[in-house]
Formats: C-alpha cells, structure tokens, sequence
C-alpha cells in the first residue's frame, strides 16, 4: 500500500523549462556565452555543478557570476511556469486524507523555494530536499532514500513521480515504485508507471 508520495519538481510538478532556460540565457549572456534550448535540454536535470562540465564551462568565477545571476533572473520569468495541476491536486488530497508527501529535487533550494512560495504549494508537503541536502546528484537514489528514511516509509509503501532520465535512473534505483510524467505539445502530462501497490491513508 502508498502510505507516502515523493516528486520531483522540475518538470514534474512544475513544467520550470521556458522559465529557467531564459533566466540562464541571460546568466550566460552576461560572460559572453550563449545557450541554447537544444543544449539546455539535454542538460535539464542535471545537478548545476554537472550542468556547467556539459556546458563546457570549468572557470570557478564563471560558475559562480552564473549560478548567482540565474538565482536573480529567474523570479522575472515566472509567467513562464506551468504548473502539473493534475499532480498538484492528487498530491494535495492525498495530503488532506493523511498521506505522506515530499519535494525530492536537486535544485538549488533558494530558486526552489522561490518558485514553490510563488505557486503557494508548500503546505501540502510534509518535506521539501533540494541539491544542498544531499552529497550525490541524481541518478544517485541518495535523495530519495534519505526523503523515505525522513518520512518513515520504506520502497514498497512509497510512489515517486519523475520526468527526466537521471530522475527516472533515481528512482529506479531507491526500489520504490514509480511514475513517469511526459509533458505533451499540449502541455498537458502523460503518466507512464511501474506501479505494483494501491495509494492508502492513515
């Protein structure tokens, strides 16, 4: 039986792509660098420190004009959000009914949190990781072994929703069941699953 659910937030809970992609743009923009959605792309999911070695970017001052520069453009692009309110609705009644629920991302928390504030979502979760709670980037499992051990729930009671391939690897690799969320070009979202229990609440 579910007794908890984890998601991811980053193109999970919150289609986050156009928003992050402009704001790192004119991060970029501002060392004389240029990205481009096709890089960006392939490279959304990954923890920053990952994302800059793909980028092809390995000066420290760089990284750090970057990181700080996207945290401060980023609140401009929110009208780019688009929230999953199909998950949002799911997680928040499960919630309601006593259901354990957690934001396992490695995002950095601060743009977390400035994102999940905006959306006003942050009472219907019990528990909320970002990148500096964990050592290890996904796929690394570690962030979702650690929301399940802080939950108090094991792989076989627990549900994680994911969206991108180092995600999906992740929660494979914590043994807990999972479902895929596929945005379409409708911006509506697709659950595929490996899903072997039934949701339940205390």
């Amino acid at each position: 039986m579910i007794s908890a659910i984890i998601t991811d937030f980053d193109g999970t809970l919150v289609d986050t792509f156009e928003a992050n992609l402009r704001a790192y743009q004119k991060a970029f923009n501002g060392v004389g660098l240029n990205l481009t959605a096709e890089k960006y792309r392939q490279c959304f999911g990954y923890r920053f420190e990952r994302f800059m070695t793909a980028a092809g970017i390995n000066d420290e001052k760089t990284w750090n004009y970057i990181r700080e520069a996207k945290k401060d453009y980023y609140p401009q692009f929110f009208d780019y959000l688009k929230p999953n309110k199909a998950l949002i609705e799911l997680i928040d009644g499960f919630h309601r009914m006593g259901g354990k629920t957690a934001i396992a991302s490695t995002a950095r928390k601060e743009n977390l949190m400035n994102v999940v504030n905006h959306l006003g979502v942050g009472e219907i979760f019990d528990l909320i990781y970002a990148g500096i709670d964990v050592n290890q980037g996904k796929p690394s499992p570690e962030i979702y072994l650690k929301s399940m051990e802080a939950l108090g729930v094991n792989p076989d009671e627990t549900l994680i929703f994911e969206d991108s391939e180092v995600g999906i690897e992740a929660a494979k690799a914590s043994g807990a069941n999972y479902m895929i969320i596929i945005p379409d070009q409708f911006n509506n979202y697709i659950w595929n699953s490996k899903l072997k229990a039934t949701l339940a609440v205390s």
